[in-house]
C-alpha cells in the first residue's frame, strides 16, 4: 500500500527506519511511514505507545538512535520555519507572567527573528488569530487566569500565526470543553482545506473517523498507516491496543456500526 501511495501522492512527511530509546527502553522501533500532503492525521495508540515521542523526534526534541525524517524532502533544520507545534498543555508553566496576546505574538518570532520588535502588521495578525479562536476579548488577560480550554485556544492561535505548512499537535483536546474541541476541529479542517498537513496525537477512538482522514496506529512499532476508512478497523485497533483494552469492544462496535449504518 505504501509503495502505491508514493507513486501518485506528493509526500509531505517521510519517516524511514526511525528508532528512539529512553535509556535501554525502546519507545519507537524501526518506524517507516509516509504522509501525503494536505492530510489531517490522527496518531492513535495506547499510553506509552510513542505517539508524543514521534512528534518530538520530528522536531528534533529527543535524540534519535537511528532513522531519518524529512518534510517535503527536506530535513527539519531546513523546514523548521514551516512547522508549527502545539505541545501538551500540561508541559507548560502557566504561571509565567505573560498575557494571552503576548503568548500568541510569540508565534511570529520565527519569521521576524527573536531580536526584532514585532511590527504593527504582526500585532494585527496576532489579534486576528485571537479572534479566530474566540479569544480576542481575553487578549490582556494573564495566561494563569484562563481556563484549560482557553489556554489551549491560545496555543492554536499561536500556531495559526506561524502560517506554517505543517501543524504538529500533541493532544490538543485534552482537558478542554466540548465547545473548545469543536472550535479546534473546525480550525483544523480549514487548515486542511488550505493544503496544510496536520498531525494530531489523539485518544478518543469514537471520534477518529469523524475528525481525521488519515491515521497512524502506533504501539512502539508501526501497526498501520493510511486512509482512516482502510486502517481504522476492529482488527487494527485490536492489534494496536491488545484484547484487554477497555475501549476495544466499544471501538469495534463503533467502527462496525459506522460501516453498516447502524446507530
Amino acid at each position: 500500500m505504501e509503495k502505491k501511495l508514493r507513486a501518485y501522492m506528493q509526500n509531505a512527511i517521510e519517516v524511514e527506519n526511525l528508532t528512539v530509546t529512553y535509556g535501554k527502553t525502546a519507545v519507537l522501533w524501526d518506524i517507516s511511514l509516509t504522509i501525503p500532503k494536505g492530510k489531517l492525521v490522527g496518531i492513535i495508540g495506547p499510553n506509552g505507545a510513542g505517539k508524543s515521542t514521534l512528534l518530538k523526534a520530528m522536531l528534533e526534541m529527543v535524540d534519535v538512535l537511528s532513522g531519518t525524517i524529512t518534510f517535503l524532502n527536506q530535513p527539519f533544520k531546513k523546514s523548521r520555519n514551516k512547522i508549527a507545534y502545539v505541545p501538551q498543555r500540561s508541559s507548560v508553566d502557566w504561571d509565567f507572567p505573560i498575557t494571552a496576546f503576548e503568548l500568541v505574538l510569540m508565534g511570529r518570532y520565527n519569521k521576524i527573528g527573536y531580536l526584532k520588535w514585532p511590527k504593527a502588521a504582526d500585532r494585527e495578525a496576532a489579534k486576528k488569530a485571537l479572534g479566530l479562536v474566540g479569544m480576542l476579548m481575553f487578549a490582556d488577560r494573564q495566561i494563569s487566569q484562563l481556563s484549560g480550554g482557553q489556554q489551549q485556544r491560545l496555543f492554536i492561535a499561536r500556531a495559526l500565526l506561524q502560517e506554517a505548512e505543517f501543524y504538529l499537535m500533541d493532544e490538543p483536546f485534552a482537558g478542554v470543553d466540548i465547545a473548545t474541541e469543536k472550535a479546534i476541529v473546525i480550525l483544523m479542517d480549514k487548515l486542511k482545506q488550505q493544503g496544510k498537513t496536520l498531525l494530531v496525537v489523539h485518544h478518543d477512538l469514537s471520534t477518529v473517523k469523524t475528525y481525521f482522514d488519515w491515521a497512524i496506529l502506533l504501539n512502539t512499532c508501526l501497526i498501520a498507516n493510511g486512509p482512516v476508512e482502510e486502517v481504522f478497523c476492529s482488527d487494527m485497533i485490536m492489534r494496536t491496543f491488545g484484547r484487554s483494552h477497555v475501549l476495544l469492544d466499544e471501538a469495534a462496535h463503533l467502527t462496525q456500526n459506522k460501516t453498516t449504518g447502524v446507530s
